[in-house]
């Protein structure tokens, strides 16, 4: 089995708090893999080190069969990869069309495929008549569809979304559904979190489940399926309160 990813001891402290604990991911080569767990378990963390946006503290990690601690191989690894990240990281004082250009033109793709996989990815994703805007005119959600326009535009191998469908209309929604999966049919792989546990049951074949910085879960969806639901693996990893007895006060009792 080829993997698209895997770490061993990945760990990351911000001063004495540990935000990724010795984490080690098995991620193979075309699967649809999501990665769970409550806020501030440590996801983006964990994403940012194997984007090579953030340095780990301690740990080896790969991808796409390249080390990332090491500057050749991890370059090699990034021409490879698209990424949606937490914060974006679009340029505000560009339009859509500019915006791309310039991403097709920092993968040295030809001129010809840059404008003709724009127009399709605009066209796509609703944002053909958006077009000429600056970025910094645009909704939360225009802009989470021009950065998974971004991460699509070089046909990557493996794509990294952190909450790819956070805003984004469900019309939209319905179309990035569709081209990911038909991504990971071809044989790509896919590394998702998402907060919205139905999108990860529907698209998903593999999942992680991350709280407070320790990978407590890595299992294929079928065989969590077979236990139960997703929903329940994750609230018992969690740690989660599921019996309802937790409200605030003024709830319990008869409505006033």
């Amino acid at each position: 089995m080829t993997l698209a990813i895997e770490t061993h001891q990945l760990t990351r402290y911000f001063d004495q708090s540990r935000a990724v604990a010795g984490i080690d991911l098995a991620v193979a080569s075309g699967t649809f893999y999501g990665f769970l767990g409550p806020n501030g378990a440590g996801k983006s963390t964990t994403i940012k080190m194997l984007t090579g946006l953030l340095a780990p503290t301690s740990g080896s990690m790969s991808v796409l069969g390249r080390n990332m601690l090491d500057s050749r191989e991890g370059l090699e690894a990034k021409k490879r990869i698209g990424v949606i990240p937490e914060d974006l990281a679009l340029f505000d004082n560009l339009t859509a069309r500019e915006y791309l250009t310039f991403v097709g033109r920092i993968h040295l793709m030809p001129r010809q495929t840059i404008r003709d996989r724009i127009e399709e990815l605009l066209s796509l994703l609703a944002l053909e008549d958006e077009a000429k805007k600056l970025t910094l005119e645009y909704s939360h959600g225009m802009k989470k569809k021009l950065a998974m326009a971004a991460a699509l535009l070089p046909n990557p191998d493996l794509l990294f979304l952190d909450e790819p469908f956070e805003g984004v209309d469900a019309v939209t929604s319905r179309v990035i559904r569709d081209i990911l999966a038909g991504f990971v049919a071809r044989g790509s792989t896919v590394f998702l979190t998402s907060h919205v546990l139905e999108i990860v049951e529907r698209l998903c074949t593999h999942v992680g489940i991350i709280v407070k910085g320790e990978l407590v879960e890595q299992a294929s969806l079928d065989s969590i399926r077979r236990g139960g639901t997703l929903e329940d693996r994750f609230l018992e990893r969690a740690g989660a309160d599921t019996d309802g007895s937790r409200k605030p006060t003024w709830l319990e009792g008869a409505t006033p």
